[in-house]
């Protein structure tokens, strides 16, 4: 494990953005990403953090845990559903098949918890108990399992800027997916969902809920696209210290990035406002937290990748020809 000092100390060199000398560059909250020929997509990943849909930091490491570790379970659920990678030429970087993205983020829920605004626990705990159309009776503990994982969809970004919640059944009802599509969609995603605690159960991690996304390739079909099963993407609680902790009416151990939002949320900050500063310990130990679920999940030791991240990564991508 690198000591958590190193890890601060490279919190300036942290991977911001890129810019290579490639076509049509754009960028996201997390990715940047150019045009390569013949339809394909170069991503890169950075080390930026996000949470309530605003960038907050950037942490060593986390875009190649995040990179590496996506590529990983794309090869894990290869046989419930194709996905979009074509290969890894730097730790930090994917080259995909261009596909369209379907305008839905797919949320897969199996237990109620969670800060955010969208959050099933957040939701009941204001009194609703109609949420997402899903009807939830009286008495429910936060973080309890549910009968079945469930899927709560949202609009990526939305008319505010923020992800607003849809139904299964309004994701038809307002045309942002036909019904034989949406159906396959749903389908995918419950089976990812399970094929994930299956994997995180043996690792000795509880998968909560996690987000997934879904693209139309170039010959129509849907592929499995973005990240999956990631510390950005995906909710882990430490599966040994759960039981217990439920019983007592205590939080479960998290092991993600939930521990930043919770963090932000003590100060009353919920993606709305003035961006509370935080201590450089918090990001290191956000980096830490990336390579040991890497590690847990993989069962690989993570290889850091050099810094700053720019050079090697113009060098991996000439070394490929992907930049001549």
């Amino acid at each position: 494990m690198i000591p958590k000092d190193k890890l601060a100390n490279l919190l300036p060199q942290a991977l911001n953005e890129t810019n290579l000398p490639l076509l049509n560059r754009q960028s996201g909250k997390v990715r940047d990403w150019y045009d390569l020929p013949d339809g394909q997509r170069l991503i890169v990943t950075t080390d930026r953090l996000s949470a309530f849909d605003m960038i907050l930091a950037r942490v060593p490491y986390k875009g190649q845990v995040l990179n590496q570790l996506s590529a990983w379970w794309f090869e894990q659920t290869r046989d419930i559903i194709p996905n979009h990678i074509v290969s890894l030429p730097d730790p930090n970087a994917s080259i995909v098949r261009t596909a369209e993205p379907i305008l839905v983020e797919v949320i897969v829920r199996g237990y109620i918890t969670g800060v955010t605004s969208t959050a099933l626990w957040y939701r009941y705990s204001l009194g609703e108990r109609d949420i997402y159309g899903y009807q939830f009776p009286e008495g429910l503990k936060k973080n309890a399992l549910l009968p079945e994982p469930i899927i709560t969809p949202t609009t990526k970004g939305g008319a505010t800027g923020h992800d607003e919640r849809l139904t299964c059944s309004e994701v038809v009802e307002k045309g942002l997916l036909d019904a034989k599509t949406w159906d396959q969609v749903q389908s995918a995603a419950l089976a990812v969902f399970k094929r994930g605690q299956e994997v995180a159960g043996k690792a000795g991690l509880v998968l909560v809920d996690t987000k997934y996304e879904f693209g139309i390739a170039a010959d129509g079909s849907v592929a499995l696209i973005d990240e999956v099963h990631t510390p950005d993407s995906s909710r882990f609680w430490k599966a040994d210290s759960y039981e217990a902790r439920f019983s007592a009416g205590e939080d479960p151990e998290n092991f993600d990035k939930e521990f930043v939002r919770i963090a932000y949320a003590e100060k009353g900050y919920r993606g709305d406002g003035e961006i509370p500063s935080m201590p450089d310990e918090l990001w290191a130990s956000a980096s830490e937290r990336y390579i040991q679920i890497y590690e847990m999940l993989t069962g690989k030791t993570f290889e850091a990748g050099g810094y700053p991240v720019e050079e090697r990564l113009l060098a991996n991508l000439k070394k490929s020809g992907v930049i001549s």
